[in-house]
């Protein structure tokens, strides 16, 4: 069994530049790496304002003001991954969704490759063993109807306090026979290739390539939910991203087995215990 010495929560720049190298041979990352920051993304936002270019990363060892969905807060103490990345999608406005879509589905995906079984809980958080191993945030610049500038931040647990539902990527690799991720350069290496992996699915059109894979690792599959007092059933996600759920009720709104549509934020779909 791989055993792990206590964590070093300090991240080496030259050494994931190393590990990352031979993974994403064809992508030009600038990796900023900073002890502590209140928030990659805007410290993402920020670069861009000074003319930073596309695949520049922001790391941060911890954040003292993380962000998450809807306006939470992301708790980001140290021994966990922070990073962000500037991208320029140049995509319709309405294909937007498929920022967060498509690199939760490659940072999976890579993670999968790795012998952790990563699974996607709509729609931005990884899941392993029923708890939440991260989670993506995406914010995006719009000119004219179409998406100019977006930062992908995204949040991992390794050696950080995790609270009740979730899960720290150490702990469950030191129980593991073979560990492929060793160390958090590692790991940052593994989702930065899975996020430019799961960037290049983002096009008009580029979401019904990758649904039907992302439809594997969707952990919500078949699970049951109340929509307005009217039960069913996830059946899984559109090609707009939206949540398919179909209705076994029958009321004045809907008719027996018909199947709506719900927008990211719209119902909580909650963990295992």
């Amino acid at each position: 069994m791989t055993q792990f010495a206590l964590a070093s929560v300090t991240l080496d720049r030259q050494k994931l530049l190393a590990i990352l190298a031979p993974m994403v041979a064809e992508a030009d990352f600038a990796v900023e790496v900073y002890e502590s920051l209140p928030s990659t993304n805007q410290k993402a936002w920020n670069a861009i304002a000074q003319g930073a270019k596309p695949g520049t990363v922001i790391i941060a060892e911890r954040q003292t003001a993380g962000r998450g969905q809807w306006g939470r807060q992301w708790a980001s103490p140290a021994g966990g991954l922070y990073l962000s990345v500037v991208l320029e999608p140049n995509l319709p406005v309405n294909c937007g969704y498929q920022l967060t879509l498509a690199t939760a589905w490659g940072i999976a995906t890579a993670l999968g490759d790795r012998g952790v079984p990563v699974k996607l809980k709509w729609h931005n958080d990884l899941i392993l063993l029923g708890r939440k191993l991260g989670g993506i945030l995406t914010e995006t610049k719009v000119r004219h109807e179409k998406i100019i500038h977006a930062v992908v931040g995204v949040g991992i647990n390794w050696a950080n306090p995790v609270p009740a539902t979730g899960i720290g990527l150490q702990s469950f690799l030191s129980q593991q026979p073979l560990a492929a991720i060793d160390c958090l350069e590692t790991l940052a290496a593994v989702t930065l290739q899975g996020t430019i992996s799961g960037y290049k699915f983002c096009s008009p059109g580029g979401i019904d390539t990758l649904l039907p894979s992302y439809h594997k690792l969707f952990i919500n599959m078949g699970q049951r939910l109340t929509v307005e007092g009217q039960n069913g059933v996830v059946v899984g996600i559109s090609d707009r991203g939206e949540l398919r759920v179909r209705l076994d009720s029958q009321s004045y709104n809907f008719s027996p087995n018909s199947e709506i549509c719900l927008p990211p934020g719209a119902v909580s779909l909650g963990y295992d215990g």
